[in-house]
Parts: C-alpha cells; structure tokens; sequence
C-alpha cells in the first residue's frame, strides 16, 4: 500500500464491487422471474417480485416512486432506474466511471470491455428488454461480468492494484450470496404442507441455478435438493465458488498479502468471520436461526468494507446505499 495512492485503490476496489454489484443484481432478478413462472395458490404477482426489492439496500425508495411491486416496475427499477444507484445501470456507469478514473492501472482488455457493456447497456429501454427477454438480458449481464473477471485474471499484473480489485468483488459475492439465501430462507419461506413439495423444490432448484451451483450440488451430495444441505453448501463449504465461507478465505488471504506485517482492524473483523464460518456446523447455524445468521453476516461484511474505508482508503464511510 506504500506504493499505491489510496484514490486509486479506492477506484479499483469500487470498481468491481460494481461489477459484481451488477452481475449480482440479475442473479436476484432471475430468481424472481423463475419462481414467479411457478403456479401459487395466491393470485399475487407481489408474491416474488416484493423480495428482489426487500433485500436491496433501500427499499423505501422503490416504494416511495412506484408504490407497488409490480413485475415490470421491480424490473425497470433494478435493471434499468438511473435514480436507483444500485441498479444494473448505476452500477455499470459507476464501474466504467472507477475504471476510467484509473485507465493507466488496468489493461487496455479490461477497460475495453467495461466500456464495451457500458456504450450497449446506455441504449438499453424497456422495450429492447421485452425483444431480448428477461433470461437473455440476465444471461447477458453475467455473461459481461464474468468476461471482465477473465480478463481480469488473465491480463493484470499481481500488484498493489489486482489484491483491491479482488477485494472488492469478494466482498460484494458475499453480501449477495448472504441476500439471496435469505430471501429464501426467510421471505419466501413456504407453508408447512408446501415443505418438500414440487413449489419448494422448483424454488431451490432456481436459488442453485442463479448462484451458478446446481452442478455442484449433484456433484457433492447426489440427492435430492434439501434446504439443510443447500444452506451448509452456499454457507459452510470451501470449494463452493460462491459460498460465504470460500469468499471469506479470499478476503482474509487478499488482506494478508496487502498487509503482511500490520495489525489492522479489517483484517481482524474478517478473520473473526472466516473463523466463525470454518468451525461452525449448519446445525450451529440453524439453531441460531438462518435468518438471523443470514442478517448478522450482512451487517459483519459492510462492516470490513467500512473498516477498510478507514484502514486503506480514502475516506471512511460506509458504502453508498
């Protein structure tokens, strides 16, 4: 970090943590979608779309301009809303704005494509959505997120600049694996006789697809889908791309590398953390109460983000909402 100006690495770190934000968001929104093609015995279309805006950052303000979840104003709103800053369109400007801001820290292949998505994602309107469809757009946008993360990977020299951008997509995967989980978990929680049944099945079956990790599951448990063990893959395990756990091992293993020698109270925070998650059991987990698991972990990762604003960066404030 001697070598590096806290702006540029608070630009870098920004600029994936939007990225991710984006790719992100489309993963919510199609769990969404895939669970509202389900039949339900409620005449409701708020049923699937409430809980994509429940667990953003400000659901407030969604209400206060649109007044109902509806299908297709949940779906401008976080796809599309320039006044929602953590839509797939806010964040995708904010990205490319972070990454212009640093052009001589990344290589020409990465500002290439977040400039690329950014001049299509502009033209981008509710209609042209309508002609591509919802499951193409979402595909899309994961697509253009995990193209940036190759080039990423292939292309940046393993300096100062390459740990904070990985830095920051870690944290983000984290605070939205908890999130998706949750909705689940929590919001969506069925009714006692619909445990088990063909509408809980079909919804874990769209929460492994839309964290990429249905293959994973047939592959480490070979059975049918339970919410014990779904929980225990996207909480507890190690080898699970997008698990809690595998995201805190990145962030713990990134801030040693970024500060070898100090004592920082980032790195104390996420060390408690990945502690918690290596000897813990999903039975430890549920006797808590997943929900709560769920939220206290949320509220534990802004805080390493928060400490890092501190330890690292420029500024220290908590994240815009």
């Amino acid at each position: 970090m001697d070598h590096m100006l806290s702006r540029s690495a608070e630009d870098l770190y920004w600029m994936s943590r939007y990225v991710e934000r984006a790719e992100n968001t489309a993963r919510f929104l199609d769990v969404s979608y895939r669970m509202s093609l389900l039949p339900n015995d409620r005449d409701d279309e708020t049923l699937h779309w409430g809980p994509a805006i429940a667990i953003g950052p400000n659901p407030e303000q969604f209400y206060e301009s649109y007044g109902e979840a509806t299908p297709e104003n949940v779906m401008y709103y976080m796809a599309l809303d320039p006044e929602n800053p953590s839509s797939i369109y806010s964040s995708m400007c904010s990205a490319r704005e972070n990454a212009r801001a640093q052009r001589t820290m990344i290589t020409t292949e990465m500002w290439e494509g977040l400039n690329y998505v950014w001049i299509e994602m502009r033209d981008l309107n509710r209609e042209k959505i309508n002609e591509m469809g919802l499951r193409s757009f979402f595909d899309w946008i994961k697509e253009r997120s995990h193209l940036f993360r190759g080039v990423t990977f292939g292309t940046m020299l393993r300096d100062e600049a390459y740990q904070f951008v990985r830095l920051g997509g870690f944290i983000e995967r984290a605070d939205s694996t908890a999130r998706l989980l949750d909705v689940k978990y929590h919001v969506l929680l069925p009714s006692a006789e619909a445990v088990g049944g063909a509408q809980d099945y079909y919804q874990w079956g769209a929460i492994l697809k839309c964290t990429s990790a249905f293959t994973s599951y047939q592959k480490i448990y070979r059975g049918e889908l339970t919410p014990a063990r779904i929980a225990e893959m996207l909480i507890l395990r190690d080898d699970v791309a997008r698990s809690l756990r595998m995201c805190m091992i990145a962030v713990t293993d990134t801030l040693d590398i970024l500060a070898p020698d100090r004592n920082l109270e980032c790195k104390r925070i996420a060390g408690r953390i990945h502690a918690d998650l290596q000897y813990a059991t999903i039975d430890d987990v549920f006797e808590q109460g997943l929900h709560e698991f769920l939220e206290d972990f949320v509220v534990r990762n802004a805080r390493i983000g928060s400490q890092l604003q501190t330890d690292f960066l420029m500024s220290p404030v908590v994240e815009p909402a």
